[in-house]
């Protein structure tokens, strides 16, 4: 029988993780104080989040130790099996070889609880109760719960108001994990009264959440706020995925020609693709492809800018591919791609042309992800299916180039909870959503009189 599946030992699980800002070819720019546009320093950072969060933020080590606590936490998923796709090879007929790297094996079901459990830890330590975070899909509000309930912590999480709606398991799973959960905008903050003033009937946003949530934690000093995707330290915890899978790809005797992942704030995607960037800037010929929706197209249509983190702009400034912090995208079912901006770092890597973007359409998604589903057996996440959609078209392409390509993926969380949108989908409830050029022109006028990085590209 041929090896479906690739195993670490838990005695080779990585004991570091891997910082790509030690070895960018080009320096990131500095996040800036709302208030006076200056460089943020770690003291501006404090009220927010605890002090070992903030060194790893600005860390320019390249491997940063995983803390014993957290590699025992992290023993009860990982590591995670490396998988060959073979049903999908067969069914698509391509001479490629795909494989991918299963994160849906966490209790949460994604790779979220890698950074959320290191998160959980460093608070924990520097004396946090608990923590604030906003989720739009659920999954990260779940991981985090999971990871409170491991340390000890409380954990309150702001979800997107219309995913709050769509997917009722997500905040039970929180609620199980000992974690309380509200639909964002809420009558609970300041951010979220005043969205309700402006409109009553208001979906919600990951903007608007992280508003709630840090405004939540700045007015405690017991309570420090978290986030799931975004910020260096959070793709840091994720390198994990990607430093097991450079073990894991040698095991199979393969090195990868594409590299896949979906993105919304980028940090699934990092965690697989950043050890293979160093691999790249050390000169490896390696296709590597950011995957968003086309409804919320961030690196492919939004200009590379400094903008805020959230929506009542008391985030610092990110240097970052936005559609303005006013943004609102479309209720689409990928709930965790529904962001306005992206990761700085994934946004620099971009800009230096060692990461490729690609935005697709919703249906698309979901039919790679039924394809998946009936030749692999996993029922995939929505936000996932947009990386099992481009594995598909660069599986055909190697097909009608004959080529023989090694494809790697993250399967960064299952689908079992989002049975509502497989349901919208089979039964013909779905629908593309493209996003009108006058709709971002829209969102960009609010950024316009912010201050622009030195790299500042304008709109697409």
């Amino acid at each position: 029988m041929e090896v479906k599946k690739f195993q670490l030992s838990e005695s080779e699980m990585p004991q570091q993780w891997y910082n790509v800002l030690a070895d960018m070819p080009t320096p990131m720019e500095p996040p800036l104080h709302p208030g006076t546009g200056q460089p943020v320093g770690p003291e501006d950072l404090a009220p927010i989040f605890p002090m070992p969060l903030i060194e790893q933020e600005v860390s320019s080590q390249q491997m940063i130790d995983i803390p014993e606590a957290v590699l025992e936490k992290y023993l009860i998923w990982r590591p995670t099996p490396l998988v060959r796709a073979r049903g999908l090879e067969k069914f698509l007929e391509t001479p490629a070889r795909i494989y991918f790297k299963n994160e849906g094996v966490s209790p949460a079901g994604s790779h979220k609880p890698n950074t959320a459990m290191a998160q959980a830890y460093y608070n924990k330590i520097s004396g946090t109760k608990r923590i604030t975070t906003e989720t739009g899909a659920g999954q990260w509000g779940s991981a985090l719960s999971f990871s409170c309930a491991m340390f000890g912590l409380e954990c309150r999480v702001f979800m997107v108001k219309v995913s709050y709606q769509q997917k009722p398991y997500r905040r039970i799973m929180m609620e199980t994990w000992g974690g309380s959960c509200v639909a964002s905008p809420s009558t609970e903050t300041q951010a979220g009264r005043k969205i309700l003033e402006q409109n009553p009937d208001s979906p919600g946003s990951l903007g608007i959440a992280i508003s709630e949530a840090v405004e939540a934690a700045v007015m405690d000093d017991d309570t420090k706020y978290s986030l799931g995707s975004v910020l260096n330290h959070v793709l840091l915890h994720q390198t994990v995925i990607g430093l097991e899978a450079q073990k894991q790809m040698e095991m199979a005797g393969e090195y990868p020609d594409v590299i896949i992942g979906c993105a919304g704030g980028g940090s699934n995607f990092a965690g697989l693709s950043l050890p293979f960037v160093r691999d790249k800037i050390n000169g490896k010929d390696i296709d590597i492809i950011a995957v968003e929706p086309a409804s919320c197209p961030t690196m492919t249509k939004g200009p590379f800018a400094y903008d805020f983190g959230d929506t009542v702009q008391m985030t610092p400034l990110l240097p970052m591919h936005t559609l303005g912090h006013s943004y609102v995208p479309a209720p689409i079912h990928a709930g965790g791609l529904r962001y306005h901006g992206m990761a700085p770092i994934i946004s620099q890597l971009v800009l230096d042309r060692l990461v490729r973007p690609e935005a697709l359409p919703q249906l698309e998604t979901f039919q790679a992800g039924i394809t998946f589903a009936r030749t692999e057996g996993f029922i995939s996440a929505p936000e996932t299916d947009h990386a099992v959609a481009a594995v598909i078209q660069e599986a055909l392409k190697a097909k009608e180039e004959g080529k023989e390509k090694v494809i790697l993926f993250n399967w960064s969380g299952h689908g079992l909870v989002d049975m509502a949108a497989y349901e919208a989908y089979l039964s013909g409830k779905l629908s593309n959503i493209a996003l009108a050029d006058e709709e971002i022109q829209r969102a960009l006028n609010d950024i316009a009189p912010l201050p622009k990085p030195k790299q500042y590209t304008g709109s697409h």
